[in-house]
């Protein structure tokens, strides 16, 4: 494939953040700037028997691969549309049994150097920008991500060494996981749980902004940019690599310890959202700067506790850590302040798990309305609070509160998913299903 490029756009140096994307015409809110099939994908272990291996369909009468019992198919089409892929895996899986556990993104580094063997010329992913011209950022690594690089390395031999021939070198696949890392990116579905793993190296091309003009979302394996702003000749498209929920100094952290840079969008020089997302209490004496410093510290920390939680804790203990944290949290903060909602996202999630319906209302309701002050318009974690919300009201046979959620999740999605998606059309069939 000739290097074509993406009607509407082009790829420039972009002042002070290298290369980047850039309009040549005017998109409108809603409008697709472009699609892009990704590299290579995998569907994340979790949804196996819920969705397609090869196309992330969503069904319930798929058929499961014969041999490993373990891989599941819409349909003969879809399964030798796979078994390219499929092959890395299926008898290692029946081989290694239980014992069969790379992380996904060994699985997704397997797949792309088998890709990669097979493929001359550009690829339709790659139309204005190419893999191997990822940025590794292989210089600033710290000594706990190059571990963390070494055991993924690891994982790829002790795997996949009898089923790829001639493994690239360490130096080589040193830097291809380190490439996977900082330009790779997650597959979501509507409530954004997360589906698979791929790389989209035409999307990796944009830069990231805390006030994005494009947002990015999947139909199957296909990436689609649509625009969140108006978008003039001449603009910068800018996507954003992050959850932007937080306050300037967590978004920098978190940009610099997992993309290396530090931001400079007009969002992180002026700061104009932080005071809200840092919302104090309102309280007859107000607390001291030192008391407010030392709950953020016990905020952070016990967010991270958490996320290791996660893997060793039962769902009551995570709830009862989510309680005991916000109890303490909510002296000094007010229950819009986003370490509040944090807490209270990660109780929403524990009671859908234990199908305490009933709890996961209540934290929705408490988190729709912050979430709507402090994300951008168009945002998918709004779009995502009100469909959940929208189908718990249904389930506990609210059907008023219900449909108008579903309506609010609709308007944002029919600019972030575009008005032809399946995920679109199914939460227009849920309302009618209403009358």
């Amino acid at each position: 494939m000739k290097n074509e490029g993406i009607e509407g756009t082009e790829r420039f140096l972009s002042p002070d953040q290298g290369r980047g994307l850039r309009a040549v015409r005017h998109f409108a809110v809603g409008e697709l700037v472009f699609a892009c099939p990704s590299y290579s994908y995998v569907l994340t272990v979790n949804e196996r028997g819920a969705h397609c291996e090869h196309c992330f369909t969503r069904r319930e009468d798929l058929f499961k691969c014969g041999k490993c019992k373990q891989a599941y198919y819409c349909n003969v089409d879809c399964q030798r549309g796979d078994w390219p892929m499929h092959k890395l895996e299926c008898v290692a899986m029946v081989a290694y049994g239980e014992n069969w556990c790379p992380s996904e993104t060994v699985r997704l580094v397997a797949r792309i150097i088998m890709k990669q063997r097979v493929t001359t010329e550009r690829t339709p992913s790659e139309r204005l920008l190419l893999l191997k011209e990822f940025e590794s950022h292989l210089d600033k690594m710290d000594s706990e991500k190059d571990e963390m690089n070494q055991a993924d390395i690891a994982a790829l031999h002790h795997f996949y060494s009898k089923h790829i021939s001639d493994i690239p070198d360490d130096q080589a696949l040193t830097e291809l996981f380190a490439q996977v890392n900082c330009n790779g990116f997650t597959i979501e579905d509507e409530e954004l749980s997360h589906l698979g793993s791929a790389v989209f190296p035409d999307v990796a091309l944009m830069n990231h902004s805390c006030s994005p003009n494009v947002i990015v979302t999947y139909k199957g394996t296909v990436a689609e940019v649509r625009a969140v702003k108006e978008i003039n000749p001449g603009d910068e498209i800018f996507n954003s690599y992050i959850d932007l929920l937080y306050p300037t100094e967590d978004r920098r952290e978190r940009l610099l310890d997992s993309y290396f840079f530090t931001c400079q969008c007009t969002e992180c020089t002026t700061k104009s959202k932080d005071k809200e997302k840092m919302e104090i209490r309102k309280l007859s004496s107000p607390p001291e700067p030192e008391e407010i410093r030392s709950m953020v510290h016990y905020a952070k920390n016990v967010i991270e506790e958490f996320r290791r939680a996660k893997h060793y804790k039962t769902p009551s203990e995570l709830l009862e850590m989510c309680e005991l944290s916000q109890e303490k949290m909510g002296a000094i903060f007010a229950d819009t302040n986003v370490y509040m909602l944090h807490m209270m996202y990660q109780a929403m999630g524990v009671c859908l798990y234990m199908q305490d319906w009933d709890g996961a209302m209540s934290y929705g309701e408490k988190i729709i309305h912050p979430y709507s002050v402090h994300y951008p318009a168009y945002s998918l974690n709004v779009a995502s609070m009100y469909l959940k919300l929208g189908r718990l009201y249904l389930g506990l046979e609210k059907k008023t509160q219900g449909v108008k959620a579903l309506k609010k999740a609709l308007a944002i999605m029919e600019v972030a998913h575009g008005k032809d998606h399946h995920y679109v059309a199914e939460v227009k069939r849920e309302i009618e299903d209403q009358k």
